[in-house]
C-alpha cells in the first residue's frame, strides 16, 4: 500500500481542533461529529484519517457518501492532504489498487452488495467515514446493509450537518439516549451548529426574501379558486396555491427569477464570480426554469438533472467558473461544495426540515468577511418557520409523532431525478390558471421585515439593491431603515389605504403588525442594549408561539404589548 506522509501544515478551525483533541483523547470506535453545512466536516475527517494512518491504528480507509459527485469531491480533498482515495472503485472489483489508501463509495453501492464490502473491511484494519450519516437510515434494507458491511470496522467516524430525520428509522452506529419525555434522541460526540459557525465567521448569514401573491386554479368540477400565499389556508389550498406559483408557464416564477437575477447582479459588483442556483421540484420544471433564465439573462445556465458522471463534471465546471446560474433538481442540495453560490431560488414544494437545511447549506459557506447569502422562497408558513429558525439545533427523535408527509424526505433523491415526471394526486382534475408575485417579507436573523411590495416596484428594488458586502449588524440596521422609510412613504402617500380591503385586509393587517413589532423591538434594543434576536426570543418565551414570520395576528398583538414593558 502507498505510504502516508502527512503534509507539513494542516490548519484547522477552532471547532475542528476541539473535536480532534476530544477524538484523539479517547480514540473511540464510533464518533459522531455534527457540524453545520460549510463548516469543514471533510477537512476534519481527513485529519482524523491522517492521524490514524500515521500511528498505524488503521491501514485502509472507506468513505461512504450519498452521491456519485461527492465521490470525486472527497477524493480531490483527500489528495490535497496526502491521502489517495479511489472514487471509481466498483462492486465488481476484487480489490482496490495498492496505489490508494482506500476508496470512496455511495450508500446505494454498499447496499447493493454489503457482503463484498464486509470482506474488504475484515481483511484490513479499516476506518469507515460516513458522510451525511443520516442516509444510513434511508430504508430498513439500507440500514441493515450498512451494519453488515461495516460492523467489524476498526474505527467508524460519522459526519452530518443535519442529524435529524422525519421517520423512526434508526441511523446505524449512532447512539440514542432516552430523555425525560421518554423519546430516544441521537447523541453527537461533538456539535458545531450554525449559530456557532456564524459567530466565528465560518458561514455567511442568510437573508430570505419571501414572495407571496394570489394564485388561481380550476378544480375538476370547473369551479375557479384563488388563494394568497402566506395567509391561513387548508393543506390542500396551500399545496395548490404553492404549485400554481411555481408553474414555469405562469407569472410568479418569471417575476421571482428576474428579482433573484437582479440581486445576483448587485452581488457580482462586489464579488465578480458570485453565482446563483434554482432548486426545482422535477426535471420538467428545471428545464423550463433554465429556458426562463436564458431569455432573461441571455446566458444559458448549467443544468444538473440526475446523479450521473456528466452531471458531476458540470457541477465541477460551474464551481470553478464564473457563469451566473445553475439549475438543479436534488443532487446539488446536499454535500456538494460550490462556495461561490450566493443567491438561491427555492422553487420546490418540499418543506421538511431536513431538505430545507440541506438546500440552504449550499449557500452559507463563507469566503470573505461581509458576504451574505440571499435566498428567494414562496411565502408558505412551513418555509417561513424554517427560515426563522435557521439557528435551531435538532436531533433525530425516535417514537415521536410526525406529519405523514415528512416521510417524503427519503424519496426525494429518487423521485426528483426520474427520467419522466409523473403526476401526483393533486394533478387530477386540477388546472393552474396563474399567480402574481409580491415581495411579502424579508427574514434575517430570526426577524421579519414586512414589505408587501409588487414585483418590479421601486420598493422591491430597495431590497434587491442591498450592497453585496455587509456584516450581520449592518444588514440588520439597513433592513430596519428600509422598512421605516417605506412605511413613512406609504403613510404620506396614502398607498396603504388604497389596498383592496376585502382581498388584502388580513394580509395587510399582519404586515402592519410585523412592522410595528419590529419598530418597537428596535426601540427596545436601544433602551436595553440587548440584541434584536434576544428580544424576539424573549418575547416568544413570554408569549409563546412561532417566530414573527409565522405568527398570527393575535400573537403579534400580544408581543407588541409585551415589548412595551420589557425590562433590561
Amino acid at each position: 500500500m502507498r505510504a502516508y506522509a502527512a503534509p507539513d501544515t494542516q490548519a484547522l478551525r477552532g471547532w475542528q481542533r476541539r473535536a480532534l483533541v476530544k477524538y484523539l483523547g479517547a480514540k473511540p470506535r464510533d464518533f459522531l461529529a455534527v457540524a453545520t453545512p460549510g463548516a469543514g466536516k471533510t477537512a476534519f475527517a481527513l485529519r482524523i484519517a491522517g492521524e490514524l494512518l500515521a500511528d498505524g491504528t488503521v491501514d485502509r480507509i472507506t468513505v461512504v457518501v450519498p452521491t456519485e459527485h461527492l465521490k470525486v469531491q472527497w477524493a480531490a480533498a483527500a489528495a490535497r492532504v496526502g491521502i489517495s482515495l479511489d472514487p471509481r472503485f466498483s462492486n465488481s472489483a476484487a480489490q482496490h489498487s495498492s496505489e490508494f489508501h482506500g476508496v470512496v463509495v455511495t450508500y446505494a453501492q454498499v447496499a447493493s452488495h454489503p457482503s463484498r464490502h464486509r470482506v474488504r473491511t475484515e481483511n484490513y484494519r479499516t476506518l469507515v467515514v460516513f458522510d451525511e450519516i443520516h442516509h444510513g437510515g434511508d430504508a430498513k434494507s439500507w440500514g441493515e446493509a450498512i451494519r453488515e458491511a461495516f460492523d467489524d470496522a476498526t474505527r467508524r467516524l460519522a459526519l452530518t450537518g443535519t442529524p435529524f430525520r422525519s421517520d423512526d428509522s434508526p441511523i446505524p452506529f449512532v447512539r440514542y439516549e432516552h430523555g425525560p419525555d421518554g423519546f430516544a434522541r441521537s447523541q453527537a460526540d461533538h456539535t458545531y451548529g450554525y449559530s456557532d459557525a456564524l459567530a466565528d465567521g465560518v458561514v455567511r448569514p442568510v437573508v430570505f426574501l419571501a414572495y407571496s401573491g394570489e394564485s388561481r386554479w380550476r378544480d375538476s368540477a370547473g369551479e375557479e379558486h384563488s388563494a394568497r400565499l402566506g395567509e391561513p389556508l387548508s393543506a390542500e389550498q396551500t399545496a395548490r396555491a404553492w404549485r400554481t406559483a411555481l408553474n414555469p408557464a405562469g407569472e410568479w416564477m418569471p417575476a421571482v427569477i428576474a428579482a433573484a437575477d437582479r440581486r445576483l447582479e448587485q452581488k457580482r459588483r462586489h464579488v465578480p464570480d458570485a453565482g446563483g442556483m434554482i432548486i426545482a421540484s422535477d426535471q420538467t420544471a428545471a428545464r423550463a426554469y433554465a429556458e426562463l433564465l436564458t431569455r432573461l439573462t441571455g446566458e444559458a445556465p448549467t443544468i444538473v438533472l440526475s446523479d450521473d458522471p456528466g452531471s458531476s463534471d458540470r457541477i465541477s465546471q460551474f464551481s470553478a467558473g464564473t457563469t451566473r446560474w445553475l439549475v438543479a433538481v436534488r443532487m446539488v442540495s446536499e454535500g456538494v461544495d460550490v462556495p461561490r453560490l450566493a443567491v438561491g431560488v427555492y422553487a420546490t414544494s418540499a418543506s421538511t426540515p431536513l431538505f430545507f437545511a440541506q438546500v440552504i447549506g449550499r449557500f452559507v459557506r463563507s469566503r470573505k468577511p461581509g458576504e451574505t447569502a440571499s435566498v428567494f422562497l414562496p411565502s408558505v408558513p412551513n418555509l417561513l418557520l424554517l427560515a426563522s429558525e435557521m439557528e435551531a439545533q435538532r436531533n433525530h427523535v425516535l417514537g415521536k409523532p410526525h406529519r405523514e408527509e415528512e416521510g417524503l424526505d427519503d424519496a426525494l433523491l429518487e423521485d426528483a431525478n426520474k427520467a419522466k415526471d409523473e403526476p401526483g394526486d393533486l394533478d387530477n382534475g386540477y388546472e393552474m390558471l396563474g399567480a402574481d408575485a409580491e415581495l411579502d417579507q424579508v427574514i434575517f436573523d430570526g426577524s421579519s421585515f414586512g414589505t408587501a411590495t409588487p414585483a418590479g416596484s421601486e420598493e422591491e428594488a430597495d431590497y434587491l439593491g442591498i450592497p453585496g458586502l455587509l456584516d450581520a449588524t449592518q444588514m440588520r440596521d439597513l433592513l430596519s431603515r428600509r422598512q421605516e422609510e417605506q412605511l413613512t412613504k406609504r403613510t404620506a402617500s396614502g398607498a396603504a389605504a388604497a389596498e383592496p380591503a376585502l382581498t388584502r385586509a388580513t394580509h395587510g393587517q399582519i404586515r402592519e403588525l410585523r412592522r410595528e413589532l419590529n419598530a418597537l423591538v428596535s426601540i427596545a434594543h436601544h433602551r436595553t442594549g440587548k440584541p434584536h434576536g434576544w428580544i424576539h426570543n424573549e418575547l416568544r418565551r413570554l408569549c409563546g408561539g412561532p417566530p414573527v414570520a409565522a405568527a398570527t395576528t393575535d400573537q403579534l398583538k400580544e408581543r407588541i404589548e409585551a415589548v412595551r414593558t420589557l425590562k433590561a
